[in-house]
């Protein structure tokens, strides 16, 4: 299982993106998934990435831009080398019912198709609004997440599951990837206290089980992020050690 950081994570931090992956290669983490690339030039972030060995393993890009023009979206994941592209985040409405979610899925799915065709694979990544109970005309237990997974469950889009948001909603994440986990190469590792985001090992997510099994059913990458550190720079080292510590048990 690889290791990464989700660069919304150093977003605050002020150096320009070069810098900032030059500070990611230097904690030993593998890769970057990235998250916008502002106005670096994306060649010149390419060669970064090949200079520092860093993989670029995906890209956050943004329902809205790739359904206005999916080719001048992805075009500077394609000048970085990234293969993967990530729906970060859709609003509660796209989830306050089954058919709601139903059709939320098919438009990921469609997306999924599109982006195939370019070559590219698609995760979508999910937040708390996805855990909520839904409108139903039948008997159905399962809350939006578990739609949405077995929607796209014969589709090309798979999941980026992120475990500190599942379990602020009130979702076991080992749980979830027990069930799920054909369905996830990619998951972030973050921690919350209540619904904050905080360092990991300081908040109440159950870190070691979800290696674990993030690990026994084989996620590809490890994500790390945390979306409001106080100190980027400090809390990016802190945690890389983490991870590498939760891995080498």
């Amino acid at each position: 299982m690889h290791t990464a950081v989700q660069l919304y994570s150093l977003r605050r931090l002020d150096r320009s993106l070069s810098e900032k992956l030059e500070l990611v290669a230097r904690t030993g983490l593998e890769g970057v998934e990235l998250a916008g690339l502002g106005d670096a030039d994306p060649t010149a972030i390419g060669e970064v990435l090949e200079r520092t060995a860093l993989e670029a393993m995906a890209a956050h890009v943004s329902v809205a831009d790739l359904e206005a023009d999916l080719e001048a979206a992805v075009r500077p994941s394609e000048t970085v080398g990234c293969e993967r592209i990530v729906v970060p985040w859709l609003d509660a409405d796209s989830f306050r019912s089954r058919r709601v979610v139903e059709e939320t899925a098919q438009r990921l799915a469609t997306l999924g198709e599109r982006l195939a065709d370019e070559g590219y694979s698609c995760s979508y990544h999910n937040h708390t609004q996805e855990f909520f109970a839904i409108e139903s005309d039948v008997d159905d237990q399962r809350d939006a997440f578990d739609v949405l997974a077995d929607a796209l469950a014969k589709t090309p889009v798979t999941l980026e599951l992120d475990v500190g948001w599942a379990h602020a909603a009130g979702r076991d994440p080992v749980s979830l990837l027990e069930r799920y986990g054909e369905q996830i190469p990619l998951v972030h590792l973050k921690d919350v206290d209540g619904d904050e985001p905080c360092a990991l090992g300081a908040g109440s997510v159950p870190l070691e089980a979800c290696v674990d099994a993030a690990r026994e059913v084989g996620v590809e990458w490890l994500v790390y992020e945390h979306d409001d550190p106080s100190d980027p720079e400090r809390a990016l080292e802190r945690d890389a050690e983490t991870m590498v510590d939760l891995l080498g048990r």
